[in-house]
């Protein structure tokens, strides 16, 4: 009695937390303005406003011919841009030799998210849905913890990550959405292998799919969010060889196809082909090039090495343990790997490269202890109609 009063008290605790960061980054959310001084963040909301002017369909195109009514100058001036008013040196928007459009260079995703909320107010309420998913998943981490070290792994993590929803999560607008749904891909992936093997579960394996998809509409660097599950599927495939294998990889293959169709039709529609990228001969897009002064760089930055580490050691512990808890491991040691291996050989670092394949890991870590737990204390099918 006396440990679970501990327990409920405990929870309680890591609740009002949560709560309490929430409130805080609320507070701090609406004293955003959103002229703050970053191109990126006009060429998102650029597209969120050819959305609300044109449509769904007729918004994908982003050509700025289509600016008649000023909408891009009027904000490169408010923030003071030299020259604001001259269309061939607008920031990131790129000149695409098939089509003859200068288009943004950008995935469509963050527009079509920002274009959910009325114009001049969609910076705030975009951060605060995503803030709220990552809370909500928080809190239901911690009601399905059973033990005092699981609440406080759930109650530790759910306060950080709902903290970096401001820092550094801010520091681009196409971060919002995608650490909401890696937090919901996160669950999804810990049920979909902690489940017995024998039951294929389809439907998660669709919606995990889908949901990365459709992170590549936010960056396109989160295409390899999903590597470590198609290397995964590939791997269980060639060692078994079935026609469920089979059907697991395809289902996950036309999941993930099917979220990425907002950018393949951007691509069709501003670069002339679904297979081109708007990003044109943009130099920080190069080739890979292995440069120990990018991996010093976020060696410098402590809370993305920390969050890398954790999310390394906390898999390799995981690999000891049987089953399920080490299939999620498998999973996630690979989409780390692939994914580390992209951002050291990348020419750029910044604070937040790696933070979504850190969420995404220590969200299915997280949700693979605690359902596990959840199945250990459940009681037997045969004691519980024994005890009715």
């Amino acid at each position: 009695m006396i440990s679970m009063k501990r327990i409920g008290t405990s929870k309680v605790i890591f609740a009002v937390l949560f709560i309490a960061v929430l409130i805080g980054h609320f507070w701090t959310m609406l004293r955003w303005n959103e002229a703050r001084g970053v191109y990126d963040d006009i060429c998102y909301l650029r597209q969120a406003h050819l959305f609300q002017r044109f449509g769904l369909v007729r918004g994908f195109d982003t050509n700025l011919a289509l600016d008649d009514d000023g909408y891009l100058k009027a904000k490169l001036r408010e923030i003071d841009y030299p020259k604001w008013d001259d269309t061939t040196e607008a920031p990131c928007h790129n000149l695409m030799p098939a089509t003859g459009k200068v288009v943004i260079q950008y995935p469509p995703g963050v527009g079509l998210v920002l274009a959910l909320f009325p114009g001049g107010h969609q910076v705030v309420p975009m951060y605060m849905m995503a803030t709220v998913v990552v809370f909500g998943f928080a809190l239901f981490a911690l009601s399905i913890a059973r033990t005092t070290r699981s609440i406080l792994l759930a109650g530790t993590f759910g306060c950080l990550a709902i903290y970096l929803m401001v820092n550094p999560v801010k520091a681009s607008y196409s971060m919002a959405p995608t650490v909401a749904v890696c937090a919901v891909a996160g669950c999804l992936t810990a049920r979909w292998l902690m489940d017995p093997q024998s039951q294929p579960r389809i439907g998660l394996l669709a919606s995990i799919g889908l949901l990365l998809g459709l992170t590549v509409d936010f960056r396109l660097a989160n295409l390899f969010l999903a590597s470590g599950y198609g290397m995964f599927l590939l791997v269980a495939f060639l060692a078994e060889r079935t026609v469920s294998r089979f059907l697991q990889g395809a289902v996950f293959g036309i999941a993930l196809l099917a979220g990425v169709m907002p950018t393949i039709a951007s691509y069709a529609v501003n670069a002339g082909s679904p297979f081109a990228s708007t990003y044109g001969n943009n130099p920080d897009v190069r080739p890979l090039d292995f440069s120990f002064a990018v991996i010093r760089d976020y060696l410098a930055d402590p809370l993305q090495t920390l969050l890398v580490i954790i999310g390394i050691a906390g898999s390799i512990c995981l690999l000891r343990q049987p089953d399920g808890l080490r299939r999620v491991a498998q999973l996630t040691i690979a989409n780390l790997a692939i994914n580390l291996a992209f951002f050291f050989t990348y020419p750029i670092a910044t604070p937040y490269y790696t933070i979504p394949i850190s969420l995404l890991t220590l969200w299915s870590l997280l949700f693979a202890v605690l359902f596990q737990e959840a199945a250990e204390d459940a009681p037997e099918p045969a004691a519980w109609a024994e005890a009715r």
